[in-house]
């Protein structure tokens, strides 16, 4: 059973409490019968309450709520609103008894997830916390897995927020576990039941000490780049065989891949599970659809994910309702971006720059908008030096100058033997 519903409440336990939108009309004319039965004040006068005993609250907004007493205390009661879920101590004067609507069900179902482990065995305060400020007030998607033994448990449930799956992200938090799994990266997409895919591959890269054409797709600093291997200009020192070896060549192919998938992208299942480095296809902001991969959560109302387009370099964070699950035919195709630290020049020792690069501080943002004014459209040659631990390469300007000699003439740089 699969149906839509709204989470009214997630109790000190853990416990989502869910009315499913199915049932919105019918609680909607029980409250409006309620505040025309019950214009009065709480009940004024000394009264004996028992616990399980029915009653109405008069709840903070003036409006009248179904309840149940589950503690008695001196001046104030603890009392359940039964169609929300949630407890409150309310002062006697707020409240009445009374026999009605009793025969009515709540209205609420009490959940949680299912095969999901807190950490500790309960979840812990901070967990509670997130799940209140995630999932309170918002509409989500309810897979039913078990029923309870009994028909007042809690339901167990997958619930999927924004399309993601309530699971997977509280465990990518580290507040609990999925049972049978201790390792998230071996999690199987829930919906769909779709595989865990492979990393993407790595490109393969020149010998050192060839030079090979190359364009800058993003700069991280004036220091570390990415870089894409230009076909199209290797090629023309290919003979007319070999190039019409490769007119099918696979960026050519993997282009054609991606046209289809933007043709199709209604058709792709939207991400509900994810991993750090998990491919996904990710729409950008001209609205078509890039590989990329997932690198963080960073917010969760609503989700935002971090992720770093592969054929490119450049990160962005995007809702969850931009990142769909990736054919596995794309993975076949190595990434088109290759990280790159440039050699020959270091921060300058004196530097009276203020604006500095806030991830990068030793960098100034004057050396950055210099590096970009170098390399941004232009096509570039690069030699590589090393590929172990870094690919560490030297970039030249069409003319063969080094590219960072522009940034020590600006004194935005210093030489580096």
């Amino acid at each position: 059973k699969i149906f839509q519903a709204v989470v009214s409440c997630v109790g000190h336990d853990g416990t989502i409490y869910v009315i499913p939108v199915s049932l919105a009309n019918e609680l909607n004319k029980l409250m409006t019968e309620i505040q025309c039965n019950f214009k009065c004040l709480g009940l004024l006068e000394p009264y004996c309450w028992k616990k399980g005993e029915a009653c109405v609250v008069r709840g903070s907004d003036t409006m009248w709520y179904r309840g149940k007493v589950t503690e008695l205390g001196a001046g104030t009661l603890q009392v359940q609103y039964i169609d929300r879920g949630s407890i409150e101590k309310i002062p006697q004067c707020h409240l009445y008894p009374t026999d009605l609507y009793t025969d009515i069900p709540p209205f609420c179902i009490p959940c949680q997830l299912y095969k999901t482990v807190p950490i500790g065995n309960f979840w812990q305060q901070d967990a509670v916390d997130v799940l209140q400020k995630l999932l309170t007030d918002e509409e989500v998607e309810i897979h039913v897995q078990e029923l309870p033994d009994n028909p007042w448990g809690k339901l167990s449930i997958s619930l999927y927020i924004d399309g993601m799956s309530l699971s997977s992200l509280m465990a990518y938090q580290k507040y609990c576990l999925v049972e049978g799994c201790q390792d998230l990266s071996k999690l199987e997409l829930l919906e769909g039941d779709i595989p865990v895919l492979p990393p993407y591959m790595l490109p393969s890269l020149p010998v050192p000490g060839d030079t090979f054409p190359v364009r800058v797709t993003h700069l991280v600093s004036p220091k570390e780049v990415y870089i894409r291997l230009d076909p199209s200009e290797s090629l023309k020192k290919q003979s007319d065989t070999e190039r019409d070896a490769n007119s099918n060549s696979a960026l050519e192919s993997l282009d054609e891949a991606l046209k289809w998938c933007n043709k199709n992208v209604d058709s792709l299942p939207p991400l509900t599970n994810f991993r750090t480095e998990m491919p996904c296809l990710v729409e950008y902001s001209d609205g078509l659809w890039y590989r990329a991969k997932l690198l963080a959560v960073k917010e969760f109302d609503p989700v935002k994910v971090l992720i770093q387009f592969v054929d490119y370099g450049n990160f962005s964070v995007v809702p969850a309702s931009r990142l769909r699950q990736i054919p596995s035919h794309l993975l076949h195709h190595p990434v088109q971006a290759v990280r790159a630290l440039l050699a020959g020049f270091r921060p300058p020792v004196y530097d009276k720059n203020k604006k500095r690069i806030p991830y990068c501080p030793e960098w100034s943002m004057e050396a950055l908008w210099a590096m970009m004014e170098c390399v941004e459209g232009k096509q570039l040659s690069a030699s590589i030096l090393a590929v172990s631990p870094e690919v560490t390469i030297s970039l030249y300007e069409d003319d063969q100058n080094l590219v960072h000699m522009k940034l020590i003439e600006m004194g935005f740089a210093d030489l580096d033997e």
